[in-house]
């Protein structure tokens, strides 16, 4: 198969659009929606790394997005002018690419529950643990997709619904964004049911979608020709991702404490790659800010945020070159690997992230606040299972009994979407628990928290 930008670049939205055109292009808009939105306002209440914290400088999921988005953006800059001198993209379609990566970067992680991938495989986990007593099977009628969808639960796939469905306005398309927009924001292609972590294929290690969305799916595939492969642009929102993450979680772990800046600069200076050293140079020079030479007292988090600095500046071009070099297999659809392993800076990004496994992702406290997470998530479904599987298929629950009154409990936007769902004709059962899924993820850390302790507290 072959990509063409004409199609990749598609301006068309699910719905249409209402409103008359102005200065804006509209992938420019698709970032101004996802800026005013409710999921995004959401995300500074969410863990990247460390849930709950108290230090205002440590990263929330909000302050990781806004980063990978900056990134993102960046980068697009550089390969859409690339793109614009060989001819590949007409002027002003370098505008539109720019704009697609800015918005698919700030809205990556919108479906994550509260406490980050812990509450991920709190989900999955609580669907296995209960799919007997769910008659989870049976009642699905052993649709693998569906039954999948819920046993290996993705954040991924929730962010595509949440996008598309689940933010109401005045119907249910959502936040109604572009066709480009959309397909560059699917990082994973795969059915629930097709996904495997050892796939050869990055893009079918996880799953993409739901079956909720297949029709959404198929439609946006049609609006930008990319069929079964991913959009060109997923490629460098990823690397973005990616390089954001390895270098700023590590730079959160030395404001914590958890680990030094010596330990820090001799996982750089290990790597003898010529990225490596090139890194440590540039972080010296930042830090001299003109003088022959910079002091030798400044704290810890100067220094590891002069590396993220100098390491996100000299990364991102060797991402841009790595695409550029594999153009040709990417736009066929036949590029099946991540630019981050390709790119010139992977080795150091590599030690970046083997150090947050192994010292920042792993304390005593991190994982504290996990095993929390995962009880909090557990209990509040049980509790909100007993609202979704009783909730009514028209107007608003009665709460005259204990099911009424956890019913009352669930969001009014996605009390509507089940309701509409159900109405189209989708299996009721599978509605049911993905109305409990919505409300879940719909939370953010703290409200999790504290509605848990409201409900368990006098227990």
């Amino acid at each position: 198969m072959f990509m063409y930008w004409n199609n990749l670049l598609n301006s068309s939205r699910p719905r249409g659009s209402t409103i008359d055109k102005d200065h804006r292009v509209q992938f420019e808009r698709d970032y101004d929606r996802a800026v005013f939105s409710t999921p995004v306002k959401r995300l500074q209440d969410k863990a990247q790394v460390f849930p709950l914290d108290p230090c205002d400088a440590v990263r929330t999921r909000l302050t990781h997005s806004l980063e990978v988005s900056a990134v993102a953006k960046g980068l697009a800059i550089a390969v859409a002018k690339w793109l614009l001198d060989r001819g590949d993209i007409r002027p002003g379609q370098d505008r539109a690419i720019e704009a697609i990566c800015a918005t698919s970067g700030l809205i990556h992680d919108l479906g994550n529950p509260p406490f980050g991938h812990a509450g991920e495989k709190a989900i999955a986990s609580w669907f296995t643990k209960n799919a007997e007593k769910l008659k989870l099977r049976e009642s699905l009628n052993n649709d693998e997709q569906l039954i999948q969808d819920f046993l290996k639960f993705e954040g991924n796939a929730q962010s595509l619904r949440l996008v598309t469905k689940l933010q109401i306005l005045s119907d249910f398309h959502g936040l109604n964004l572009t066709y480009g927009t959309l397909s560059a924001s699917c990082k994973y292609i795969a059915k629930s049911d097709e996904a495997n972590s050892d796939a050869t294929d990055h893009a079918f290690s996880k799953p993409g979608h739901f079956a909720s969305e297949n029709n959404v799916v198929e439609a946006i595939r049609n609006a930008t020709g990319t069929g079964k492969a991913r959009n060109p642009l997923t490629f460098l929102v990823e690397a973005a991702d990616d390089l954001v993450y390895s270098v700023a979680d590590v730079e959160d772990g030395v404001k914590k404490k958890i680990i030094t800046w010596e330990e820090l600069r001799e996982a750089i200076s290990s790597d003898k790659s010529s990225m490596a050293k090139q890194i440590i140079d540039r972080l010296e020079n930042i830090l001299k800010a003109g003088r022959y030479e910079y002091p030798k007292d400044l704290p810890d988090d100067v220094f590891a945020s002069a590396l993220r600095t100098a390491t996100i500046g000299l990364v991102v071009p060797s991402i841009a070159t790595a695409f550029q070099n594999r153009i040709d297999a990417i736009i066929n659809g036949q590029y099946s690997s991540e630019l981050i392993k390709d790119c010139e800076g992977s080795s150091v990004v590599e030690r970046l992230k083997k150090l947050g496994r192994e010292r920042v992702y792993c304390t005593d406290a991190t994982l504290k606040l996990e095993l929390m997470g995962r009880r909090v998530i557990s209990d509040l479904m049980d509790v909100m299972w007993e609202g979704a599987s009783t909730m009514p298929l028209q107007g608003a629950p009665k709460s005259k009994n204990f099911e009424g009154k956890a019913a009352a409990l669930l969001s009014e936007n996605y009390r509507k979407v089940f309701q509409n769902a159900v109405a189209s004709g989708f299996p009721e059962r599978y509605c049911r628990f993905q109305l409990l899924t919505d409300q879940i993820c719909g939370m953010t850390d703290s409200y999790a928290k504290r509605l848990h302790a409201e409900l368990m507290n006098g227990c």
